[in-house]
């Protein structure tokens, strides 16, 4: 009896306060504590304040709020330390930069990000690459953002991660329709419904995307579909859920400064054609054995076909039968065909046993890449298409294989009230296998074995304020588009032509993060953090021509810096301030081709045609400085007002690694790009109170700007003609320029389940 009625007693002290608070008509607070997943499958997590770096997280509302059509500009807007280059000139394919690491969808990009999707990691085997076009981004319930090597995330996790979980019936019931219009005739629509009965739940979402685009010849089409079933039991759940998209996007890329000049909306040649179409099946299962112990599972099938059509000029034209002659031969039709089948197996073991909270994990990834690459020679036409002349030719086949199997542990600590540790580690096991499918030249088999560890101390010092910090390591194996195209001899035309099958060594990436963070009374939130993050033998692709190159090692990288951030809310005004500082350089020397860089040659250490890049010099693409503003205004009930402002300093472009290029004589262009600010307004308005009327406006002040460049050779004058005689081409500045003002309306009905 004594202990029934002590049991009792805080159930009945809760509700006395609980009703004095209504009858007072005051609101009774309780505190907030944001749970965050530790590992990509579900587990019991840790709340936020316990995590030993500066991990952000995105939800549904705010994602829908922010409005833009690729989901890499909404993490750009709303995210510190995120930055894009745009180097395609189309929002669904963005490289997508987060402490100078790159989620990217274009073959030779440096992959530093994982990415997953409900627990399945979506970078594609062939190359890492990321298709952010794929991703069903209305069927999107909340984004983790998870920094440094964090060795719980697999391969890939070089500089941090990002986690993305789908809606499901039972937390999302109800329905949506939206639809908008607007600039470069834009027309987007979107459905989704949601619901739940007894043990079983349903939630569909289908999302599809035109326009013409800003610049010549760039219609894109998106299409996306996802679908969700679940049964939820008294102590088991499960879901399976089918993604599928249908893409077909131009990115027009990159244009000589010249002609940029002349005319903003010109393309340096065309077609830019990408079509993607992906399949994804997913299971997933959730089982607590007891309250301390839970199990989870997933299990995945996924197939995607990328088709690319690129009109190129001729690499080979130059010393030619044709050169100084006439334009014959001056174009090229670069074709490549990539099928793709992934499946894999992930479990996972969390346990609660007093003050520590365990996690065993196994996982097993396979995929099979079958890639086929034709050139057809043409003639480039007055608007720089071109004109065809010859048949095609197979300049590659290639049946590339991953497989790779991991299995993990860590060990979250409660060190009394305030003190959490965590420990963990994962060792992964890589076989890359690459076939030649025309010969021998590109056969290769190999083995990359990798423990991991990581370290990280979190101390609540007061319940406002918290220290933390912490040390990671993570590990990527080189892709088979990679270990295909490591010759230096035999430069590989991108996104795909292969030449040769050098050994190449595995990325090592170690993080050490340390940080600050707390509440000015109940309405403000800061934190501070410091964070450095070093590459060993780092995989970079050197240009050897505007088309061409090869995958190397380069000795170490080093990324660092600096995050500040203050936000909170004030009546009905939330606001938000990010500040990032990114000091991201080569900590090695090594020569690099750089023909059109003024100082190629200046080094006795190099060849006629290099540049000397030395620790120190920066890498090319990435702002030393960013500032991010927003706040969210709800300036009546039935009236949001939104203002979102991104500023950064200028970037080095590629060719320029030592900084030291200077325009004149036969080079034009600076080497760097100035940096800019962008202010974005939205705004809703509800008609009633199932039917919104919102719109946006994209860089108000129409501001002229450029995300990343290169330097390289041009065989076209300022108004865009074929210059036939080689000897008249001149090395330039390339860039890619930024969309212009920009603006979009629309209409959200929303209904009950």
């Amino acid at each position: 009896m004594i202990t029934s009625s002590f049991r009792a007693r805080p159930l009945l002290i809760a509700t006395l306060l609980l009703a004095c608070g209504l009858a007072h008509g005051e609101e009774l607070r309780l505190p907030q504590v944001e749970v965050v997943g530790a590992t990509p499958l579900a587990g019991f997590g840790l709340a936020r304040d316990q995590i030993p770096s500066n991990v952000q997280t995105l939800d549904a509302g705010q994602l829908r709020r922010a409005g833009d059509a690729g989901l890499a500009a909404t993490l750009e807007t709303r995210l510190p330390s995120v930055t894009l280059n745009e180097i395609q000139g189309n929002p669904y394919q963005a490289d997508l930069n987060y402490r100078g690491f790159t989620a990217s969808p274009l073959l030779g990009t440096a992959q530093g990000l994982s990415v997953y999707l409900d627990g399945v990691r979506i970078n594609e085997g062939f190359g890492d690459v990321v298709n952010w076009d794929l991703i069903p981004r209305a069927a999107i319930a909340g984004i983790t953002l998870v920094p440094g090597s964090n060795p719980l995330y697999g391969l890939n996790t070089l500089g941090g991660a990002l986690a993305l979980r789908t809606k499901d019936g039972r937390s999302d019931p109800g329905g949506e329709l939206e639809t908008s219009l607007g600039s470069f005739r834009r027309r987007t629509v979107s459905l989704q419904q949601g619901g739940s009965k007894d043990a079983l739940s349903w939630f569909g979402a289908i999302e599809g995307m035109q326009e013409d685009g800003w610049r010549d010849h760039s219609p894109s089409e998106v299409g996306q579909f996802f679908g969700k079933l679940g049964w939820q039991g008294m102590a088991t759940d499960v879901s399976l859920s089918l993604a599928h998209a249908n893409t077909d996007l131009i990115g027009n890329g990159l244009l000589p400064e010249s002609m940029l000049a002349a005319r903003r909306r010109a393309i340096f040649t065309h077609p830019d054609q990408t079509a993607n179409r992906m399949t994804q099946l997913a299971l997933s299962a959730n089982h607590w054995a007891t309250d301390n112990d839970q199990l989870s599972a997933n299990a995945y099938l996924r197939r995607t076909r990328s088709r690319t059509l690129n009109g190129d000029a001729n690499d080979d034209f130059e010393d030619g039968p044709f050169d100084g002659v006439s334009s014959e031969d001056s174009g090229v039709l670069n074709r490549t065909a990539t099928d793709q089948n992934a499946y894999g197996l992930a479990l996972q073991w969390t346990r609660i046993a007093g003050p520590h909270q365990f996690a065993l994990g196994a996982s097993h990834d396979r995929s099979h890449a079958r890639f086929r690459q034709t050139a057809q020679e043409g003639m480039l036409t007055t608007d720089r298409g071109i004109e065809i002349g010859d048949d095609a030719e197979l300049e590659n086949a290639l049946h590339g294989y991953t497989r790779t199997t991991s299995v993990y542990l860590s060990d979250s600590l409660s060190a009394g009230e305030t003190l959490q540790l965590t420990a963990s580690a994962r060792f992964n096991h890589t076989r890359v296998i690459n076939r030649d499918q025309l010969g021998s030249d590109l056969n290769g088999n190999f083995t990359y074995d990798k423990l991991n560890p990581a370290l990280g101390l979190s101390w609540q010092a007061t319940p406002a304020f918290t220290v933390y910090g912490g040390l990671s390591q993570g590990n990527r194996a080189p892709t088979p588009i990679e270990l295909g195209c490591a010759d230096p001899a035999n430069p590989c035309t991108l996104p795909n032509a292969l030449a040769a099958d050098p050994y190449l060594k595995q990325v090592v990436a170690r993080t050490l993060e340390l940080g600050v963070r707390g509440k000015l009374g109940r309405a403000v939130r800061w934190n501070a953090n410091l964070f450095r993050t070093t590459n060993q033998d780092d995989i970079l692709f050197v240009g050897t021509s505007t088309s061409a190159g090869y995958f190397t090692n380069f000795g170490k990288t080093r990324r660092q810096g600096l995050e500040l951030g203050l936000g909170g809310s004030a009546g009905t005004l939330e606001w938000r301030i990010d500040y990032s500082y990114l000091h991201a350089t080569f900590q090695s020397s090594a020569c690099l081709l750089a023909a059109d860089n003024s100082s190629a040659g200046a080094s006795a250490d190099c060849g006629a045609d290099e540049i000397l890049v030395d620790r120190g010099d920066r890498l090319p693409g990435l702002p030393r400085h960013s500032l991010k503003l927003g706040a969210d205004w709800q300036a009546s009930p039935a009236l949001r007002l939104g203002a979102d402002l991104v500023a950064y300093s200028n970037r080095s472009v590629r060719g320029n690694e030592n900084g030291k290029h200077q325009s004149g004589g036969d080079f034009a262009g600076s080497g760097w790009l100035g940096g800019y600010a962008l202010l974005k307004l939205d705004a809703q308005y509800a008609l009633s109170r199932k039917l919104s009327l919102f719109g946006r406006i994209d860089n108000v002040f129409d501001k002229r700007y450029a995300t990343a460049g290169a330097l390289a050779q041009s065989p076209f004058d300022a108004s865009g003609g074929f210059l036939i005689d080689s000897d008249d081409w001149r090395g330039e500045q390339f860039v890619a320029p930024g969309a212009p003002r920009a603006a979009w309306i629309g209409l959200r009905l929303t209904w009950e389940s």
